[in-house]
């Protein structure tokens, strides 16, 4: 198995990607093999618990009160209703149960509704994961208490880009609540979206960040932007070359994840719907292991179900299975106050 480095040089990713593009594809596959079996792809549910409203301007999203997108904000969803939603994700194949709400931080009267989700998806044998916003290290103690197995907060892009992105919060901002995340005991999700107009040097500096935190994240998703009408992002990139990255280049950034982060999940996550089966099959080789499935991913669209299927199908692959008797489960979590622990050394 490949050690986990987290001292990776820009110098260094940069080479990969430059690497021809099937030694980059085969250099991927051979590390992704020594820790997972590449014929499984784990099946993900993600709802949006709460939508809209968000006082955020992330150039990318419709749910920013910045954006002329048409998404009107709602309330939080009752418990049973988001517990309702699990259970048909667990019927459909989905073994992990991502839940988003649109908030730059959740307030504290919210958590006692978020903490009975966690637990009452967690008691149906699935993953937990949310995405809140900005969490304070009391807020993360208590999904860490709930059982939450993962919280997303994606960087987005690279250090030098950020600014361009989002100017309401700081990339800083964003690695406070992944050091509070890890420092919790629970896993990480963090990654970005590419095909937002920025540079290979841009990608690099995406995947250097993550590569080069304390610990690797357990889970980064790798997003295509789906470029949505009223949002700065959307309406900039709309009918120009830069609106669609190139699928060579996408794939070379899933790779270069793969052997720079060995042992993360690499979830192919938004713009699957516009990506062909042999871009996706692609993927699949070069490292990836893990989907959303159903048909919408918050607001955007999504392949669905059925169309997933039927590529496993014909690729030959399988849902990945988890087991999540509470053993297993507190094998994987993160001892609480790793992150500190690194700091004092």
């Amino acid at each position: 198995m490949t050690e986990p480095r987290t001292d990776w040089t820009r110098d260094e990713i940069a080479a990969l990607f430059d690497l021809p593009f099937t030694e980059l594809v085969y250099r991927a596959a051979e590390v992704h093999r020594q820790s997972f079996d590449p014929a499984e792809v784990q099946l993900s549910t993600l709802l949006s618990i709460k939508t809209g409203g968000c006082v955020e301007d992330c150039g990318y999203c419709s749910q920013s009160v910045s954006a002329n997108s048409g998404v009107k904000a709602t309330k939080l969803l009752e418990v049973q209703q988001v517990l309702q939603r699990a259970a048909q994700a667990r019927d459909a194949g989905s073994t992990r149960f991502c839940m988003g709400a649109a908030w730059r931080n959740p307030k504290d009267r919210d958590m006692p509704a978020i903490i009975e989700m966690v637990k009452g998806v967690r008691s149906m044998g699935m993953e937990t994961c949310m995405t809140l916003g900005m969490l304070t290290p009391a807020q993360a103690d208590m999904l860490s208490d709930a059982g939450l197995d993962y919280y997303n907060h994606n960087i987005d892009t690279s250090p030098e880009r950020y600014d361009q992105v989002i100017t309401t919060r700081t990339m800083d901002d964003r690695l406070d609540t992944l050091s509070n995340v890890r420092m919790a005991g629970i896993n990480v999700c963090s990654g970005g979206i590419v095909g937002m107009g920025e540079t290979r040097a841009d990608r690099v500096g995406f995947i250097h960040t993550l590569a080069t935190l304390p610990d690797h994240p357990q889970s980064v998703p790798i997003n295509a932007l789906v470029p949505v009408k009223g949002t700065v992002l959307g309406d900039m990139l709309a009918d120009t070359p830069l609106a669609k990255i190139d699928d060579v280049e996408f794939v070379r950034t899933v790779a270069v994840a793969r052997i720079t982060m060995p042992g993360s999940m690499v979830r192919l996550s938004a713009g699957r719907e516009s990506m062909s089966e042999m871009t996706q099959a692609m993927c699949f080789l070069a490292g990836a292991n893990s989907i959303f499935t159903g048909d919408k991913l918050l607001t955007a669209p999504n392949a669905g179900d059925d169309t997933d299927m039927a590529m496993f199908a014909r690729l030959g692959l399988k849902p990945m299975a988890i087991d999540l008797r509470p053993a297993e489960v507190e094998a994987q979590r993160m001892p609480k106050g790793c992150a500190k622990l690194e700091a004092a050394e």
